[in-house]
Parts: C-alpha cells; structure tokens; sequence
C-alpha cells in the first residue's frame, strides 16, 4: 500500500497489520498538525535505563509498554490495575506521565482509549515529552487484548519494590553514617518505611478538592448500600454505636477513669464483642495485667465460673462441663494479646505494624497508656508531661498510618475524688497532659457512683445505681455527647437497656398492687426476683403481701 502525500516518499506496506499501524499513525500525526514521517523516528525511543552505583536498577520497560497497551484498548484492563498500580510504579518517564492521565481520566469517569488519553496528554502539556500521539498507537499495537494483565502488573510492582527497596537502604546507611542522627529515630524511620513497602502503601502525598469529593460522595454511597448497621467497628453496646456509628478508622480513642471503675473490664467486653460476635481482628495490648489474667478473665464472663474458681482450679464436674462447652468461641476468637511490660511507643508501633500486616488486626486497645514510655532517646529529660504528650501524639500518628481506630485507656488525677456531691469526672482531670484531649478524636470517661456509696443517681427518677456504671462521652470530634448507662454485673459490662426496662416495670407493677393492699400488715410479697416475668399477678392474686418491705 502506498502513500502519496508523504513528503518526497512512499510507505510499502507488508501486511495488512503494518497497513493498520501506519494509518493509525498518519492519522494521529495529521491530527497533531505536523508533518508525517517514517514510522522509526515517529514512535519515541525506549527510555534508557540509568545507571545507580555501577547497576541498572530493576525494571521491565516492555512490560510496561504492555500493560499501558492493554489499558488504551481495554476498558477491564484499566479496572483490572488502576487500584494496584501507581504512575511510580513506571521505571520510563513517558510511561509514568500516560498513566497518570489515564488514572486523572479514570477517576474523573471518564472514558479511557487512545484519543482520551491524547487529549488528556495535550492538556497537561506532555503529549510530546511522551513521543506524541502515534507512540499511544504504537502501544496498542503491542498486544490484542488485556489478558493476563493483572499478572503483568503485580511483576511490575516487584521491579518497583525492589528499587524502592534500594532507594531507602542507600537513605538508611546515608543517615546511618551521621552522627547526630538518633538511633531510635533511625530504627522508627526505617521500620515506617519497610512498613510502608510491605504493606504495599502506594499512594499519593496530595489529592485535589475534586478527587477528595469523588472519593467522599463514593464511600457515601457505600456505606448507604451497606447491608451493616454501623460504619465503623461495632462495640457491641447499643447506646455507644448509636452515637459513634462504630470505631471509625484513624481515631483515637481515650477511656479515662479513676481506678476501680473497670476500666479494663470495659475495654474487654469490647474486644471480646468484637473478636468473637463480629469476628473482627482485634490486638490488645496489656501493661498492667498478665495475658493469663486476662483470658482467664474473659472466661470468666464467657462460661459464668467465678474467677477465683478459676484461679484456684477448685471446678466442680458442672463447671468443667460449661467450661469445655463455652470456650469454643474464645478458641476461634480473632483475638491476639501482648503483655510487654513498660512498653515503649516505638515498640508498640513494630508490634502494632506486624499484626496488622500478618493477621490483619482491625482495631487495638492499650492498657494503659501512663504505663507507656517514650522512646528511650534521651530527649524528654525526665518531663513525665512532655513523655505523655508524645505517647498521645504517636498514638494517633499511629491510627492514621494504620488507618484502624485505637483505643487507649488512660488514669485520672486525684481532683475527681475531692469533687463534692457525684463526682463525674471533666476533661480537665486526665492525668499528667492536656495533649490526650487535644490528640483524641473520642474521650470517655467510665464512671460508677457505687463505688463512691451513693445509692441513687442524680436523676428525678433517683434511679438506684446498683449494678450500674456510666460512659461519659465528654468529646466526639465528629459527633453528638452522651452520658450512657450500661450494666456492670461480676466485672463484666452489658448493655442496660433490657434489664433496666424489665426491672422499672416490676417495681411500677409491685407499687401498684402495694397500694391496694396497704392494709394488709400480716402477709409478705415475693421478692421482686423471685417472680417470673409475666407471672406478677398470679403472685399477689395469692395475697402473700407485705406492705412494709422496701422495693
């Protein structure tokens, strides 16, 4: 086939698919408005690879010529690859620069082909830095389909890994070599960037306004489509998903109380909702109590063995029976537990990191966080204040790089005990920094007036406080506050709801018939305990009633 326009040559065709490829080209070329030329000097020139320390680094430009091919002329193919590639991930310059505009594309839902993408090129200025229109054709040429280009794509990522891998090594041993570098910032900063390789964390630094809102109004449509209740990681206490609509990624989340209000008891019941209702991974890391006392707390609640049964193995053959029956759920539980003792923020970042890489924890609980260290640099001088503060800080740097909810308890000062009447506590009362409420997207406070002998709560009901605690929720950075109440019965919270309903309708029903039969002094009424749900009328139908006892 011959072409008579060209400038003083012909073109002869071979076959029909050098004819199909020299009119694509042609047509690209009289499109740019410039004047068509051999196919050789149209089509850019490989990039060649250069040379770092005496080596050429890792890379495979043809299969990158292959995968961009694939994308141009293959709409899977893009769908396929856009989520596990980056325009870094490109050894070549000109390869970098085309997939970024068919990702601007992509994002945008816009359609993704050779003239797209042209268009695209031109408008960001790189259409000839890349070799101009007809290299896009040449790439299409490269393959016939986007077949196997997934598995293109993850070798690809490999050649990129491994030069990233040399890129923060040469760093590594660069800031090694400085004297005034810190150790433990140097450990911190490698393990974060190995962190970051291996976790496969290929992301851009900055994203415009509109990316952000397509994300947004995407993951709104998600979560509206979602068949589950809550966005977040559900607690397994009604009243606080409600209100926090689950642990959302990134937060972090402070449950402060004096001791003895159950602080650890609380954060249990979480993780044990979490890891064995919902089946959710969950890492709890303990610096107080022993990962022994800790299982053989969560038993305890589990089968309803007394844990100082369970401490002195004095088990009857029933316990033994509801022991081995019960169990099973903890055995299968996605539960994994660390009870370094004095653990340091940066230990607690490694180990943090590992589980999530290795068993895909979703959510973490630290207890507690005064008995956290900083990293042992020299650099806080003893300021106890100023050691908090980068404890709170790094915890929450923490849930971001992770993007998990963690959940840390926390001490309060000794000002919550002098407080006259109930004494709930404030955010001014967390101990040692003003950095934990600053830090935090979510502080609770736990509270049980009980503990303080005050029998009734600071309601018009004067509602008995008996069996019962608090959650104060006294900051939500995204959200409403609340005070909730749930049950605490044997160590173990539960939500109150059922039994507090159940237990005001009793009481209400027995008033009641104690009103009609105020004049009876010689007969007793059931306790209120001893009487079936739905059986109460029966009970004093019976006329065993005693006006005198105290309800």
């Amino acid at each position: 086939m011959h072409f008579p326009y060209l400038k003083n040559e012909c073109i002869f065709a071979k076959d029909f698919k050098e004819v199909h490829l020299i009119s694509k080209c042609l047509i690209v070329k009289y499109m740019e408005n410039i004047s068509p030329q051999s196919i050789e000097t149209v089509i850019a020139p490989r990039t060649i690879p250069t040379l770092e320390k005496g080596k050429i680094p890792p890379q495979n430009l043809e299969l990158e010529e292959v995968i961009l091919g694939g994308m141009l002329i293959d709409k899977r193919g893009v769908d396929e690859v856009i989520d596990i590639l980056s325009d870094e991930a490109f050894y070549s310059p000109a390869h970098q620069k085309i997939y970024a505009a068919i990702y601007k594309l992509f994002k945008d839902s816009q359609p993704v082909d050779m003239m797209t993408v042209r268009e695209q090129l031109l408008k960001d200025g790189n259409l000839k830095e890349v070799g101009g229109g007809a290299y896009l054709v040449y790439l299409t040429e490269k393959v016939s389909s986007s077949a196997n280009i997934e598995f293109h794509a993850r070798i690809l990522i490999q050649k990129y890994i491994q030069r990233r891998l040399i890129k923060m090594s040469n760093e590594i041993i660069e800031e090694a070599y400085d004297d005034e570098t810190d150790v433990f910032d140097l450990l911190d900063s490698a393990e974060g960037k190995l962190f970051s390789i291996t976790q496969g964390n290929i992301t851009r630094t900055s994203e415009s306004a509109r990316e952000l809102v397509i994300k947004a109004r995407k993951k709104i449509e998600e979560l509206h489509n979602k068949k589950e209740e809550f966005s977040g990681i559900p607690s397994g206490f009604t009243k606080i998903d409600e209100l926090t609509a689950g642990w959302q990624p990134t937060d972090l989340i402070i449950v402060a109380a004096r001791p003895a209000m159950g602080k650890t008891a609380f954060t249990l019941s979480m993780a044990r909702n979490i890891a064995v209702n919902s089946k959710i991974p969950v890492a709890f890391f303990s610096l107080e109590m022993s990962s022994i006392q800790l299982i053989t707390r969560l038993i305890a609640s589990e089968t309803g063995i007394s844990s100082d049964k369970l401490r002195t193995g004095k088990l009857s053959d029933d316990d033994f029976e509801q022991l081995n029956k019960k169990i099973q759920s903890l055995l299968d539980a996605p539960l994994y537990i660390d009870d370094t003792p004095s653990l340091s923020i940066f230990d607690l970042r490694a180990k943090a990191r590992r589980m999530v890489s290795k068993y895909g924890v979703k959510i973490i609980f630290i207890d507690y966080l005064q008995l956290m260290t900083a990293n042992t640099s020299g650099k806080i001088g003893g300021n106890r204040e100023q050691e908090i503060s980068a404890i709170s800080r790094n915890l929450k740097a923490l849930a971001k790089e992770l993007d998990i909810p963690v959940i840390a308890l926390s001490q309060l000062s000794r000002n919550v005990e002098n407080r006259p009447g109930h004494r709930r506590p404030q955010l001014s009362d967390l101990r040692e920094s003003g950095a934990i409420e600053q830090d935090a997207d979510i502080v609770t406070f736990l509270y049980r007036p009980e503990y303080y002998k005050l029998n009734t709560w600071d309601d018009t009901e004067q509602t008995p406080t008996a069996n019962q605690a608090e959650l104060i929720v006294a900051k939500h950075r995204n959200g409403g506050l609340d005070n909730i109440r749930l049950q605490f019965v044997n160590g173990v919270f539960s939500n109150l709801s059922n039994n507090f309903s159940l237990q005001q309708e009793e009481r209400q029903q027995i008033q009641s018939y104690n009103s009609r039969y105020n004049d009876q002094k010689d007969e007793v009424i059931p306790s209120p305990t001893s009487i079936p749900k739905g059986n109460i009328d029966n009970a004093f139908e019976s006329k065993s009633i005693n006006p005198d006892i105290n309800f």
